[in-house]
């Protein structure tokens, strides 16, 4: 009737008052094309009187077209005008179910549930067939509740809807969003093209709440909006909205405000033969009323569908320009194949792929499938739902890059750089077999050197190096690492040995004399501070076995005669190592003077006898 009747296209309304002209005119032929009356009490509206004046000045054309429409059709009514298809989808829309997702930033969803208990509703695990006050939640979207279709009415009078806590929208918007929540990261933005409702993208940025996400919407005509729009985003608690005015096609890919965009939703103009309410569907999301004379008609015409096929073409390829995003994620409600898999796999095959960036590729949808007809459906990585009595037809698809081998990083990578960093601390890492290979090689070239008779001098001077060293390091730590007082030193001389002899000079007459024989008591073993060495980081991770070495007696030369030399018994140290203590321990011993002869009366009885095991 509008185009017939030439109020489309000629009239200078605003293109966003279009539905708003088809609610308004189905009302005026309800009352015969006669005038509305308002009461005193009522507010005049500037938008709705002007639409209402633009129908009243159209009164005669309107009332003819409809009169050549039914005696065209032989119909009682515009109802009975509509073709069978149409009013096939009527019927179904009448009984779908209707879905309505929970505003998270304003309410929990338990608070949701015990408000509505209080107010009647039940909770079940389906709501078809059911003529009580019952609610549901969806098997996809955690955040979407099912209501039987009659209780539309009253539940829109609770305060839950009034105060965007509850919004209805179709279950297809819902899919798409969270879709991309679920390949956000935190602090990736998002762009938005083709939203339609602007519900869609306060459901998107309620899901992004917690995130530092941003949401750049697109195709926003006319600024005049904006206020309306803030107002309304204000009233449902979303905060990081920005909307662009420029069309999709005409924004630069390289655009510096899009940098951090990782995912793109991309929800393109599409014929809405897949919803229970096609009409309904286009005006909300489209505002395209050329798509009004192909439903009116039956369905869309193949020149109509080519050229929607070929607009959602050329948005998805300009979406996979923007060389920073990951992911796109492509949707639609339409049941034709040109518009959803012969798109997306056209777009794939012809993709740019001299940029320097990873190509694009299909991948498996991100939504839970919760029946096998769904898992059949989406064998070939499209997510699907064909029109039935519980939900609208919806095609879904994501694609992603393919992940850069370049940037490939191995697990070995990984643990070095998280060691660099400090964060693997306490934590034992296997070696690598190159550090095994060379570590069994500078074990195997390590040996014990072996005393002869031909170097016995040799080995008896490195060893009292060794002993000289390790006695002056300890005599610069004696004054904090002693707990007590050193034992009186007991007379340990022989009769008949001189004076000179059996008390040298303390400044050292034999500078290879160990400092702690002159301190310490023979019969009292020393005990290395087992602070003295400082571990290495690789001790820490790898147990040690107990091991016993012994060392060849320590010979302290002196200056005497030979003769005076045979009477004098010197002092024979082993050096014993004791793994389960990590410290050395020297016990003195006294020496054998001759194979089987005793010992001298009066030496201490304390002193250790020890086998030469080297002999």
């Amino acid at each position: 009737m509008l185009i017939d009747s030439y109020i489309f296209p000629s009239t200078t309304i605003p293109d966003h008052l279009n539905s708003l002209i088809i609610v308004m005119l189905y009302d005026y032929q309800d009352r015969k094309f006669e005038a509305r009356l308002l009461s005193d009490n009522e507010d005049t509206i500037s938008e709705v009187q002007e639409v209402e004046n633009l129908l009243t000045s159209f009164k005669t054309k309107l009332a003819a077209a409809l009169a050549r429409c039914r005696i065209k059709h032989d119909a009682l009514s515009i109802y009975h005008i509509l073709p069978e298809t149409v009013r096939k989808q009527e019927l179904r829309a009448s009984t779908l179910p209707l879905y309505a997702w929970i505003n998270t930033c304003k309410i929990s969803p338990e608070e949701v549930y015990n408000n509505l208990k209080r107010k009647g509703y039940s909770k079940v695990r389906s709501v078809l067939h059911i003529d009580d006050k019952v609610f549901a939640m969806d098997q996809h979207c955690y955040d979407v509740l099912i209501f039987p279709s009659h209780l539309k009415s009253d539940l829109l009078r609770i305060d839950l809807f009034k105060d965007y806590k509850l919004i209805f929208q179709d279950k297809s918007r819902s899919l798409a969003v969270h879709s991309v929540k679920a390949l956000l990261n935190m602090d990736d933005d998002i762009l938005m093209v083709n939203t339609g409702s602007w519900y869609t993208v306060a459901h998107m940025s309620i899901l992004t709440s917690n995130n530092t996400s941003k949401i750049f919407v697109c195709g926003v005509k006319s600024q005049a909006k904006d206020p309306d729009l803030k107002n309304l985003f204000l009233k449902m608690g979303c905060k990081n909205i920005e909307i662009l005015h420029e069309t999709f096609i005409n924004i630069d890919s390289k655009d510096h405000r899009l940098q951090k965009v990782k995912v793109i939703l991309l929800l393109p103009r599409c014929s809405g033969l897949g919803v229970s309410n096609p009409v309904e569907f286009i005006l909300n999301e489209h505002e395209d009323t050329d798509l009004l004379k192909d439903l009116s008609q039956g369905g869309t015409s193949e020149a109509k569908l080519h050229n929607l096929a070929q607009q959602q073409y050329e948005q998805l390829t300009h979406a996979m320009k923007f060389t920073k995003a990951q992911a796109i994620v492509y949707c639609t409600c339409s049941v034709y194949p040109e518009e959803n898999e012969t798109v997306v796999k056209k777009a794939l095959e012809f993709q740019d792929l001299g940029i320097k960036v990873q190509p694009y590729r299909l991948s498996p949808p991100v939504l839970p499938l919760c029946s096998l007809k769904e898992i059949h459906l989406s064998t070939d990585k499209f997510f699907r739902m064909e029109p039935s009595e519980i939900n609208n037809g919806c095609f879904l698809s994501i694609l992603t890059r393919e992940r850069d081998p370049s940037e490939t990083v191995s697990v070995k990578d990984v643990l070095a750089r998280a060691a660099a960093k400090g964060l693997l601390d306490g934590i034992e890492l296997g070696k690598s077999p190159k550090w095994e290979k060379k570590k069994k090689m500078t074990r195997s070239k390590t040996t014990f050197p072996k005393a002869s008779s031909n170097d016995n001098n040799g080995v008896q001077t490195k060893i009292a190096e060794f002993l000289n060293r390790e006695a002056k390091a300890i005599a610069n730590r004696s004054e904090t690492l002693t707990t007590k007082a050193p034992l009186p030193q007991k007379n340990t001389t022989q009769a008949g040995v001189p004076a000179q002899i059996r008390k040298p000079s303390k400044s050292g007459t034999n500078p290879l004399m160990p400092a702690f024989m002159k301190n310490t008591s023979p019969s009292r073993p020393y005990e290395r501070p087992t602070n003295f060495i400082r571990p290495r980081p690789e001790d820490k991770m790898v147990a040690l076995k107990p091991v016993e070495i012994v060392l060849p007696p320590v010979i302290l030369p002196f200056s005497s005669p030979q003769g005076l030399r045979a009477q004098i018994p010197y002092q024979q140290f082993y050096c014993r190592w004791v793994g389960s203590k990590n410290v050395p321990s020297c016990l003195p011993t006294p020496s054998l003077s001759r194979k089987g002869e005793k010992p001298k009366e009066n030496l201490p009885s304390s002193l250790l006898r020890r086998p030469r095991p080297w002999l």
